[in-house]
Formats: structure tokens, C-alpha cells, sequence
């Protein structure tokens, strides 16, 4: 028996109506157990007589008989506490700052056990033994030990807080209730205990999901982070193998262009040297007839003269260096060079903006028109993802989404976070307008596309004119004719671009943008034009092969 009572817990033998080890335990017809003293008292005051536990009612008051089984079982239980007391007694421990001390301990003040909500005083051990055994304390509420227990007592009669009134939400004591809180809504103290730890765990519980949201927040901003930093290192590789790339054909260029100039100046060298050398026989050669006519001018001889004359005449003419002269043959070396650099950096501008187009494209969403807001000349496919002009005005309500004067169509879906990209054919058209709109703009009327009016937009006009609309317009040099327009939006970085996707191209990028509310995309295949613009909008599938 002992051995089994040893794996039995304190709570097992404890009366629920005076919360200590049974006296006489007895048991209900509802199978509760109660101290036969404790359970006939709250009969004779509560009738019909209800289970305190189960609330079980039972109109005629059962007989109730000691369960001797339980009765032994508790009394062993206060033997062996009361073994373990003793045996820990020398054990007491000195209480420490931060502990309740013992109120009854004289000299040395042990650490309370239990603090005592009748007697207001806490105990150590020692002298907790009588609270544990005299009849008259057993029924009193121990509880932890707990310092300053006049707070639990009411300023106003004296009394024990022993009540909660829900009205003002204070503890209050019995003569509270005849008084101040005379028609509040007071309950027992362990009803209001209850009802707060309800509200408690409710807290917790949302307390709880609001943590977890935030880890799983977190776990998503460490995600973010982690796709950003290999974005990141991604586009170093990509930046540093460009722009190796790039060194390497500068110094190539400028090895080149050294040596050639070099070359070109060696061989202008040459034919200088070619020339001097030329020169100076010639020099030599007329300096020795230079020689012959003086000293034949010298002479006196008459026959002499005249017949030396004639031989004198027949020397070789000399070269007419008038127009002879030495050019370098270097200019335009530097121009040649920069140009094939220039060429080289298109090449690699172009495999840049092939890598860019292709990441912007894992952004695509689905994108379809709204007919709400589509202007009345506008013609809508059935599947929602062509628009052109129609001669003819639809009769068509005047919703407030819908656009009244330009012809105009958004998206039916938006977007208030993150990067998104779809794809538009514009082949055959001689005017058009694409882009994004914010949820706010104005419907009615000629408004004025630009970023402050709510429009993140490019055209096209009469067939070749494309602008950005960026306030005034900007006029945009393109090196062809776009057929298929790509639209990117990273709506955190406030960023709007547009991409020439056959090319592959950057058209144009609005940069710095503060975006507070939903963007739509936005089309306009504008007017007819007698047929010469009648091809219409059309919203592509993304190709992911390229």
C-alpha cells in the first residue's frame, strides 16, 4: 500500500469544497469525493442538493457512508506527509531576498511555504504543521507564499476580498456588496478567477498566433533576404564577367591601337628616310655640278668653255620635290578603335538585357481587361485579352470606373505589392499606350497622362514618335520598331519598365516612383484612324523557351 501511495500525488487526496486532505471522505452517487463534513455543510445550505463538481442534482439527499478505502488511503498519505515534514525539518531553508519570509519565525526567519488567505501570514514548514492538522485551520485557503497579503484585505471595511464585481472590474469583500456595489454584478472570487483566466488564455492564444505570424514573417523576410543576396551575388558574377570582358577588349583595343599607330609611324619613318636618302645623292650630285660650272666659269679659255658647255647641259635633270611630302597615316586610328569598342559593349548589352528580360519574365501574371472601365468606342475579344477601336459608341452605363473620353481600358486585375510583368503585341499598330495606372485616377474627361496625375505610361505616335509621358514628354530614339511590348513593375523598388522583347531592348524605365495605392495595367489602342490603326491590343502569353 505504501509503495502504491508513493506514485499518488497530492491533489489525488485533496477535498475540492475545503481544498485539504479528506476527513472522513465520502462519496456521491455521481462518483465525486468530499470531506463528509464538507459535503453535508454546503447540502444543508444549497437546496436541492447538487454535486459541487458535476453539478449533478439529486432531489432527495443520498446517504452518504465513509468510503474506509479512500479513508485509509488519505490517512496514509498525511502519515507519510507528515514523515517527509519531519524528515525535511532540519532542512528548513534561511529565506533569501526576493523570498516571503516566515511571519511567525522569531530570530532567524525561515522561507515561507504557504501564505494563509484567513490568517493573512505566511509559514515556513514548522508552523504550517497546524494548518495541516487542526480541524479548524484545515478548512482555511493556503495558497504560494505571497508577500504583502493586506492587500488582499479591503481598505473600507477590513474585510477579505473575497468577491469580484464584473461591473467595475475590482475585488471587493462581503459588506462591498451592500454598499458601492450594491446592484453590480458580483460573483465569488473563484468565478471571477475563472472568468479572467479564460480571458487570459484567450489573450495567450492570440498573443501566441500574433507570434507566430511574426516568426512566420520573419521566416519570410530571411527568405527575401536569402533570394535577394543570391540576386545580388547573381548579378555581381554577371557585372564582373561583363566588365572583365570589357577590360579585356579595352586593353585588347588599346594594345592594338598602340601597335598600329606604331606600325603607321614606323613605316612613315621609312619613306621619310627614303626621301632624305634621295635627297642627299641628289644634293651630292648637284654640288659636284655645282663645282663643274664654277670652275668652268673660272675659265679663260674660250674653246674650252663652249665645248665643256654642251656636255655640262646633258647632266640628268633633277626631281621636282614641290608636292612631296611625308603624311601620317594615323588619323582615325583612336575613332576605328572606340567604334569597335562601342560594338563590343552593344554585344554585351545586348546578353545583359537577354539575362534581364528573361528574370523579369518570371514575374508574369495573368492579366485580362475589365469591361467596367473600358471606354464605349473600345471592342473587348471574349476572352478579355484583345482591344481595339471601334467606329460606332456602344451604349454602355455610365459606371464611374469607366473612362468617358480617351479611349481607354485597365486591367481587371491589381497589384499593391511585390513585381509583376505581362506582355503586349503591338504589331501593326500606328498608335498605342501602355503601362500602369494607380486605383485614384481621374475617368472623366482629357486628363493628362504623367506620374503626378497617376500614369506610368509610354506611346506611340504617328507610327515612329514614341514619348515617355513623364510630365512633359520625353522622346524616345528606339533602333526598331517594337512588336511585342514587355511591362515590369517592382512595386517596393517604385519601379516601371518597358522592354522591346524581340530585340531584346530597355525601351524605358520610370525609376524613384512612390507607389501608396493599387496599380492596374493600363491600355489605349487609341483611335481608328481610318483603318490605318485598326490592330488591335493584344495581351500575350509570356514564352519562357527563348
Amino acid at each position: 500500500m505504501s509503495a502504491a501511495s508513493s506514485l499518488l500525488t497530492e491533489d489525488q487526496f485533496l477535498c475540492s469544497i475545503c481544498l485539504d486532505v479528506f476527513t472522513d471522505p465520502v462519496s456521491t452517487p455521481c462518483g465525486h469525493n468530499f470531506c463528509k463534513a464538507c459535503i453535508s455543510e454546503h447540502w444543508d445550505r444549497n437546496v436541492p442538493s447538487q454535486c459541487p463538481n458535476c453539478k449533478e442534482v439529486f432531489n432527495i439527499k443520498p446517504e452518504l457512508q465513509v468510503n474506509t478505502f479512500i479513508s485509509e488511503m488519505a490517512a496514509q498519505f498525511r502519515q507519510s506527509a507528515q514523515q517527509k515534514a519531519s524528515s525535511s525539518s532540519s532542512e528548513q531553508q534561511v529565506f533569501k531576498p526576493g523570498e516571503v519570509p516566515c511571519d511567525v519565525c522569531t530570530g532567524t526567519r525561515l522561507k515561507a511555504l504557504k501564505s494563509c488567505l484567513v490568517c493573512l501570514e505566511s509559514y515556513c514548514e514548522t508552523h504550517l504543521e497546524p494548518h495541516l492538522t487542526r480541524p479548524g485551520l484545515k478548512k482555511h485557503q493556503l495558497i504560494d507564499p505571497l508577500e504583502n497579503l493586506e492587500a488582499r484585505m479591503c481598505v473600507k471595511h477590513d474585510k477579505l476580498l473575497e468577491l469580484f464585481c464584473k461591473t467595475d472590474q475590482v475585488c471587493v469583500c462581503m459588506l462591498c456588496t451592500v454598499s458601492d456595489h450594491k446592484t453590480h454584478d458580483v460573483v465569488p472570487l473563484k468565478e471571477g478567477y475563472k472568468g479572467k483566466k479564460a480571458e487570459l488564455g484567450k489573450t495567450d492564444a492570440e498573443i501566441q498566433q500574433m507570434i507566430q505570424k511574426r516568426r512566420l514573417k520573419i521566416q519570410e523576410m530571411n527568405r527575401s533576404v536569402h533570394v535577394s543576396k543570391e540576386g545580388a551575388d547573381r548579378e555581381i558574377a554577371d557585372g564582373v564577367q561583363v566588365f572583365t570582358a570589357l577590360k579585356k577588349s579595352v586593353e585588347r583595343s588599346q594594345a592594338g591601337l598602340i601597335n598600329t599607330i606604331k606600325e603607321k609611324q614606323r613605316k612613315t619613318e621609312e619613306q621619310a628616310k627614303g626621301f632624305i636618302k634621295e635627297l642627299e645623292q641628289e644634293i651630292s650630285e648637284l654640288k659636284k655640278r655645282s663645282s663643274e660650272v664654277e670652275q668652268l666659269s673660272r675659265s679663260e679659255d674660250q674653246l674650252h668653255l663652249l665645248q665643256s658647255f654642251k656636255s655640262l647641259n646633258a647632266a640628268p635633270p633633277t626631281k621636282n620635290w614641290t608636292e612631296v611630302r611625308v603624311h601620317p597615316s594615323y588619323e582615325g586610328t583612336v575613332r576605328r578603335a572606340v567604334t569597335q569598342l562601342e560594338e563590343t559593349l552593344r554585344k554585351q548589352m545586348k546578353k545583359l538585357l537577354e539575362v534581364e528580360l528573361k528574370r523579369v519574365q518570371q514575374y508574369d501574371v495573368e492579366v485580362t481587361l475589365d469591361p467596367d472601365t473600358a471606354h464605349p468606342n473600345l471592342i473587348l475579344s471574349d476572352h478579355r485579352k484583345q482591344v481595339k477601336h471601334g467606329d460606332v459608341k456602344k451604349n454602355r452605363p455610365d459606371n464611374p470606373e469607366r473612362f468617358d473620353y480617351s479611349h481607354r481600358v485597365l486591367a481587371k486585375q491589381s497589384f499593391s505589392s511585390g513585381r509583376f510583368y505581362y506582355e503586349v503585341q503591338v504589331k501593326g499598330k500606328t498608335q498605342w499606350d501602355l503601362g500602369v495606372a494607380r486605383e485614384s485616377i481621374n475617368r472623366k474627361g482629357n486628363i493628362v497622362q504623367s506620374p503626378q496625375n497617376g500614369y506610368w505610361v509610354i506611346v506611340l505616335r504617328n507610327e515612329n514618335d514614341y514619348q515617355a509621358r513623364t510630365g512633359p514628354p520625353v522622346g524616345l530614339s528606339l533602333k526598331s520598331q517594337p512588336k511585342k511590348v514587355g511591362v515590369f513593375v517592382d512595386y517596393e523598388e517604385g519601379l516601371v519598365s518597358f522592354y522591346d522583347v524581340d530585340a531584346p531592348a530597355l525601351i524605358y524605365s520610370f525609376t524613384g516612383c512612390c507607389f501608396k495605392e493599387k496599380l492596374y495595367p493600363y491600355f489605349s489602342p487609341y483611335s481608328n484612324d481610318g483603318g490605318k490603326n485598326s490592330a488591335p491590343l493584344i495581351i500575350s502569353p509570356v514564352n519562357h523557351t527563348k
